[in-house]
């Protein structure tokens, strides 16, 4: 008997994250439903639909829920007004979550962010259950936040928070590859070189994403081996250890530019990926692998 191919809503899947879980998905036999807001934007690939709308749009959002295996959502527009990545994370976010969930969808895997944990100087490592940092820290992570506990709260899901920390891969829209190397190029170079830089390659990211969104990786009820079934479950994703010096001397280097190194208090610890690990993800793409391609985009576009 042929198993059927598991349908998956995806957010946000002409984005780098999005596109690379659209890929990850595909690979692993997965039809994807393509959210985008612009016509002609979702990826080509084969098993993808585009599907042209808003998810916080209550109407949509069923649509697009409608016989789905599983969602998941990448949008978060940082960088954006504090009012807008609210409407846009906090409240929308959870708009297509109750649909997924009226829907009968069994997962909603959502894209977080290791940003809203306390990482200060002094703090050693950090786990899922590390302390997150408290509400007036910044609008991203105040609103990251938010946008995890509003999804808890939706109930009737097994839900996911993937958080990775910086996130590497070519693109355009990358903003550890392209964007920052922007503001470093612009002046903004000041980093204490043995602070951690803690990263993730966006295709060992979308992996485990796709794993998640399949079913590959199960849910039960310990969280050491998979989701917590019809709970809330938080995971870091984050490959291997890296310094400010790694990249931001990968950066100026390539760029032709001097970094500003200081002294100051700086975070040394590093993001613990035991649970990761434990529902079989482990990451593919070293550091030297990164921060070559880093270079080679860098060297490229200069």
């Amino acid at each position: 008997m042929t198993t059927p191919s598991p349908v998956v809503v995806v957010t946000g899947a002409n984005g780098l994250v999005g596109t690379a879980v659209c890929r990850a998905l595909v690979e692993r036999s997965a039809r994807v439903r393509a959210v985008v807001r612009r016509e002609g934007s979702a990826p080509a690939f084969d098993g993808v639909t585009e599907h042209v709308g808003d998810f916080a749009d209550e109407g949509f959002a069923r649509e697009v829920s409608r016989g789905a295996d599983a969602v998941v959502t990448t949008v978060h527009p940082m960088g954006s007004p504090r009012e807008v990545q609210h409407r846009v994370a906090v409240e929308g976010t959870p708009v297509l979550a109750r649909a997924a969930r009226d829907a009968g969808v069994a997962r909603l895997v959502h894209v977080s962010t290791a940003g809203v944990y306390d990482r200060s100087a002094g703090v050693g490592d950090v786990a899922e259950d590390g302390a997150l940092l408290p509400e007036g820290s910044g609008d991203y992570p105040d609103t990251k936040n938010a946008t995890d506990a509003a999804l808890a709260e939706v109930g009737g899901l097994t839900t996911v928070l993937v958080r990775p920390p910086a996130i590497m891969g070519a693109g355009e829209t990358s903003v550890w590859n392209a964007l920052r190397p922007q503001q470093i190029r612009d002046g903004d170079r000041r980093a204490n070189p043995a602070q951690t830089w803690p990263w993730v390659h966006v295709e060992d990211l979308a992996d485990l994403i796709a794993d998640l969104a399949t079913g590959a990786v199960p849910a039960g009820d310990d969280a050491a081996r998979g989701p917590v079934a019809g709970g809330t479950t938080a995971v870091i994703v984050a490959g291997e250890p890296a310094t400010w010096r790694d990249y931001l001397g990968t950066v100026t280097e390539a760029l032709g530019v001097e970094p500003e190194w200081t002294d100051e208090p700086a975070w040394t610890g590093q993001l613990r990926t035991d649970r990761a690990r434990g529902w079989g993800w482990a990451p593919r793409v070293s550091l030297a692998q990164a921060m070559d391609e880093l270079r080679r985009g860098l060297t490229t576009r200069s």
